[in-house]
């Protein structure tokens, strides 16, 4: 069930992939969910700014959707944990940011769709 969004700046040598798939077999050592379940977009911005960009440093966005009801703790871990991984890939000046965010239970719809 995990939604996974990558947004990071353009031209970024990133393998965000391979990141990914990092991160797909990290979710499930904290919190109970499968690595089948994890799902991922990465998004090359257009363009990006930190700051007055004097520093000219990149940026990496990640968010972690899960369902609601695990721990902030839990949800800390994860954050902590994604940002390690992070400075692993990203080998140049960056700012990062990785926040876990809950879906509502109730009010949340995920379909496996066959087409047509």
């Amino acid at each position: 069930m995990p939604q996974i969004l990558i947004d990071h700046s353009p031209g970024l040598d990133f393998d965000a992939t391979a990141f990914a798939k990092e991160v797909h077999q990290l979710i499930p050592e904290v919190i109970d969910t499968a690595t089948a379940d994890c799902k991922t977009l990465v998004r090359p911005a257009v363009s990006h700014l930190v700051g007055d960009g004097a520093l000219g440093e990149a940026v990496v966005l990640v968010e972690i959707k899960i369902l609601a009801g695990r721990s902030a703790e839990v949800r800390s871990e994860l954050s902590v944990r994604v940002t390690d991984l992070l400075r692993s890939y990203v080998r140049v000046p960056a700012a990062f940011g990785v926040e876990v965010s809950e879906l509502d239970r109730e009010a949340y719809v995920f379909v496996h769709h066959a087409g047509h």
